[in-house]
């Protein structure tokens, strides 16, 4: 059975935001893996995990949201799941309750945790490409330029000056890291912080290279080349592998990433791999019918148009939509058939017109005759 949240701090389940941060502040300060630095492997697991507990307890106190379902429920999720440690790293000593510490103490020891002399892969650059409707469709090869870091060829990545050396830095020995007493709530304590005299790299570098300035890296123009297939749609990004900044250190270069955006079609819309286009026909083609040639993107397409067609109607064309991304298939283009009524007529037209109006009968008129009834 699971511990009551409100047992381990130590207070009543009516207790104040106060009292519960006032708590958990003591109990942090009694348990802190600082304080079992000489104590045996059985008393630090023991302290570790209590300390976990507390970490926890108070995450979950602390909390209006996850208190008022713990209260309700018994769990901080609700009704819906009883899981273990919600949040933070309940893995070892660090994230969550480190930055909950942090809030109390201003931190405990600190600094050396990553190595700034291990490889760092380069930044990403991310760079937009405007494709037409067209260049969607049917697939592009595109040549993007871009200003990335690249490692200065003069001095290798190094900094240094051709031919001069590198000198093991004489205050951290080389370490990158350096050791100094600091005064904490527990005392003096020993903590590892970086080497301000080399910046953590661990070697000195006695004459800077004059082309990158002793950075190790210059920025460059360069152009990439890339194929961008058939079928993309506006946020769509693209990832080319090792075509950013380059590494730190010796690390691998970062990627190019594109960002797509297909300007819109003026007689096209897109939705998902379909086509949606207009056709606009006459009164006299609707009424009687028509056989019909109409441009697509894949070519000339003809359907034919049948007799009382109403305006509005889709006609469906299969396989003349947008081309399927990484497929060998094509949407459906839907062709919406707009009747035009025809203007400026001549009083013999009005007069023609009125004559064949008389000879209907309301049944060639079902909507009209429809409404009517109502």
């Amino acid at each position: 059975m699971a511990k009551d949240l409100y047992e381990i701090l130590g207070v009543s389940k009516g207790a104040s935001e106060d009292e519960i941060k006032k708590a958990y502040r003591k109990l942090a300060i009694k348990l802190h893996p600082d304080r079992f630095a000489s104590a045996t492997e059985a008393e630090k697991k023991d302290a570790e995990a209590k300390f976990k507990e507390i970490n926890h307890a108070y995450e979950v106190l602390s909390d209006k949201d996850k208190r008022a379902n713990y209260d309700q429920y018994g769990d901080e999720n609700g009704p819906q799941g009883f899981g273990g440690f919600g949040g933070g790293d309940a893995s070892g000593f660090g994230g969550g309750f480190e930055d909950i510490l942090n809030s109390f103490f201003g931190g405990f020891g600190g600094g050396g945790r990553n190595n700034p002399n291990a490889p760092r892969q380069g930044e990403d650059i991310q760079v937009k490409v405007t494709l037409s409707f067209e260049e969607a469709y049917n697939g592009v090869k595109k040549t993007i330029r871009v200003n990335r870091d690249e490692t200065c060829s003069s001095c290798g990545g190094t900094g240094a000056k051709s031919g001069s050396s590198v000198k093991v830095c004489p205050h951290c020995n080389g370490t990158g890291t350096i050791r100094k007493t600091q005064s904490t709530l527990f005392g003096q304590q020993i903590v590892q912080t970086v080497c301000p005299h080399c910046g953590g790299k661990g070697k000195i570098v006695e004459e800077k290279c004059s082309s990158c300035r002793g950075a190790g890296y210059v920025r460059k123009e360069a152009s990439v080349t890339v194929n961008i297939p058939a079928g993309v749609d506006s946020g769509i990004n693209m990832t080319i592998r090792g075509e950013g900044n380059c590494g730190r250190n010796g690390g691998p270069k970062g990627n190019l990433v594109l960002v797509l955006y297909v300007l819109d079609s003026p007689d096209f819309k897109r939705v998902g791999s379909d086509l949606y286009t207009e056709y606009p026909i006459g009164y006299y083609d609707a009424a009687c019918g028509v056989d019909v040639e109409i441009k697509t993107l894949k070519g000339t397409a003809k359907f034919k148009v049948p007799q009382g067609t109403q305006s509005g109607t889709k006609i469906r064309l299969k396989g003349y939509g947008m081309k399927m991304l990484r497929k060998d298939s094509y949407g459906d283009l839907y062709v919406t058939i707009k009747v035009e009524t025809p203007k400026n007529l001549s009083s013999k037209q009005l007069k023609l017109l009125r004559e064949f109006e008389d000879s209907l009968s309301d049944g060639q008129y079902p909507l009209i005759k429809k409404y009517n009834k109502k």
